[in-house]
């Protein structure tokens, strides 16, 4: 008699709405961005602000590529909707930049190589491939109200910010009143993304993607600042 097979790991029925199949596929790759030594560090605040203030220099990088898109996209009807301007980011790092680091903080700041390789497959897909910023876009922004008020939290016990103040005004989101329900709309639209069953399958493995090229950004950063002995 054959040894039974391993049950193998469940997941979405194919009828499943997009956003639980997006979500379930890429879990594995969210966990292990999540749980990478630096970000470990910087929640459970063992590193110092200069820590914080080169991953929010990383992010800004990553935010410009994505935000440069946003009026050459307005009308694609695959992209578009997903266009929003209270998720806008880039001014409100901009100004939490100038907080940490005075108003040239512009002067000789250039992204990490893996920073750099986020960004350029980030204006890639702008610029070539509507459903692929759409991957992108929902990794970064249903990320940061989600998790990203935890580092909000950590950076304002940490190291002093005001809160919701200058330094941690990234995390927060003015324009949205009711992260919950912005969040349920938006998984809503992923739902009904204008696309074949073959594109969704591209878009997930652009998720993917995008986890580990914000995984490759996390160990970098680990590498600049490892933890003392």
């Amino acid at each position: 008699m054959e040894a039974s097979s391993p049950t193998p790991p469940a997941s979405p029925a194919p009828s499943a709405p997009f956003s639980t199949v997006i979500r379930a596929a890429s879990h594995e790759q969210h966990t292990e961005a999540e749980n990478s030594s630096f970000m470990s560090d910087l929640l459970g605040g063992r590193l110092g602000v200069r820590a914080y203030r080169r991953y929010t220099e990383q992010l800004w990088f990553v935010y410009r590529a994505l935000e440069e898109a946003s009026a050459p996209l307005a009308a694609d009807p695959v992209a578009g909707p997903f266009i929003r301007h209270e998720l806008a980011r880039t001014a409100a790092l901009e100004r939490d930049l100038a907080h940490l680091g005075g108003p040239s903080w512009r002067t000789g700041l250039e992204p990490l190589a893996a920073t750099a390789a986020y960004a350029g497959r980030v204006t890639a897909c702008t610029r070539d491939w509507p459903a692929g910023f759409v991957a992108h876009h929902y990794t970064r922004y249903l990320g940061d109200l989600s998790g990203g008020q935890i580092i909000r939290g950590t950076a304002e016990k940490t190291w002093g910010f005001a809160r919701k103040g200058d330094g941690v005004r990234f995390y927060v989101f003015e324009g949205i009143a009711n992260p919950a329900a912005f969040k349920r709309e938006y998984r809503a639209l992923l739902d009904a993304l204008p696309v074949d069953e073959l594109e969704k399958q591209r878009v997930v493995d652009e998720c993917k993607r995008a986890f580990r090229l914000n995984s490759a950004v996390f160990r970098e950063l680990g590498e600049q600042f490892p933890l003392s002995a």
